[in-house]
């Protein structure tokens, strides 16, 4: 099931390359060339259109409700039919051009880019889209009854909250990164700000919280900045429950404040003249004003402070930072092929035949 719901995820995407074929500009002159019925295309792009608008809420609902995994599969059936089909008339299109261009064009070259459309069939091509129009009508009558919704937001997948604890002795191929990192940390004047937010971003599962938790736990760190604090935000941009997280984990004490502005002027007189170390793991708010309000208190802090924000988001990055982003790289294989055996054998070293591969 668990590969189902990867394949079915990614349709989202893969619509928007077919949305861009039905607007490409050799579609659209071939319609035109061979006159073929244009309102056909138009119809299928409005009965795309209304699957992608209840796609967000299927792609969520599909893990605990088969009915829906199996109404998705046959969406993207019709999709992916749908895709083939405008890939042959593209390849008419190529076709024709490259007849105008050249009336040498060799017949070898011309015979390849023509299978498997030698014939263009102005009919057949219709009939086919008919068909296709008809199959998602079928689909879409069904999204009421699944109690499938519109404009449903889609959401990153939630996961436990990060910490800042990490086994460096299971980590590889990020000293390089690392240092990088530390020299920006450890100067009091990066790019003249007084507070430095420097995002680390990357897409999933590529390492950032690591290397964060990496620079977090450094000796060098603790030794430079008089305060730290870690606090996981992820998708549910709380500006009360991150502000919160950041007092009690200075002041390792629990807080019973439950009002925005007290919290936040408490936080102030920790921070007062104290050169601080936040980590702010899995930003996704692209809101500035809702950042705005978190960082308010962090103002009053030493010169040579700072924050480090990971995201996957550029968007976010462009938004928090005033220096420059840092984007993280995949490993070397050999460092991957490290991170393998160390999961995989633990302190065992793998046997002769493994380690040849």
């Amino acid at each position: 099931m668990a590969a189902e719901v990867v394949g079915e995820a990614l349709l989202s995407a893969f619509l928007q390359v077919v949305f861009g074929k039905i607007y490409s500009k050799d579609v659209r002159n071939i319609i035109r060339r061979k006159k073929l019925d244009n309102t056909l295309l138009e119809n299928l792009r409005i009965k795309l259109l209304s699957a992608e608008w209840v796609l967000n809420d299927a792609e969520e609902k599909q893990i605990k409700n088969r009915d829906v995994r199996k109404w998705l599969a046959n969406l993207k059936e019709v999709i992916y039919d749908a895709d083939n089909l405008l890939d042959e008339i593209n390849t008419e299109a190529l076709r024709c051009e490259i007849e105008g261009e050249s009336e040498n064009t060799s017949q070898q070259v011309l015979n390849f880019i023509s299978t498997p459309f030698t014939a263009f069939n102005r009919r057949d091509v219709e009939s086919k889209i008919k068909e296709i129009l008809k199959r998602l009508d079928f689909i879409l009558q069904q999204k009421d009854f699944l109690g499938l919704k519109v404009g449903v937001q889609n959401k990153p997948p939630r996961r436990t909250p990060s910490t800042s604890l990490v086994e460096e002795s299971a980590v590889y191929g990020r000293n390089d990164d690392k240092n990088a990192i530390l020299d920006l940390l450890l100067s009091d004047e990066v790019g003249g700000n007084k507070i430095s937010v420097i995002p680390i971003v990357g897409m999933g599962g590529i390492g950032k919280t690591t290397l964060a938790q990496l620079i977090y736990n450094s000796d060098d760190v603790m030794n430079h900045f008089e305060i730290k604090a870690w606090a996981c935000v992820s998708d549910d941009f709380d500006v009360f429950g991150t502000t919160k997280i950041i007092f009690e984990s200075i002041t390792s004490q629990t807080c019973d404040i439950t009002d925005l502005n007290r919290l936040q002027e408490n936080l102030k007189q920790k921070l007062v003249e104290k050169k601080f170390l936040f980590v702010l793991d899995d930003v996704w708010n692209e809101d500035y004003i809702e950042w705005d309000k978190l960082k308010s208190p962090f103002e009053f802090g030493s010169c040579g402070s700072k924050i480090i924000v990971t995201t996957r988001s550029d968007k976010v990055a462009n938004m928090v930072r005033n220096v420059l982003s840092y984007t993280l790289k995949t490993m070397s294989e050999d460092d991957c092929w490290l991170l393998f055996v160390k999961h995989a054998f633990g302190n065992i070293e793998p046997g002769e035949s493994i380690t040849a591969l």
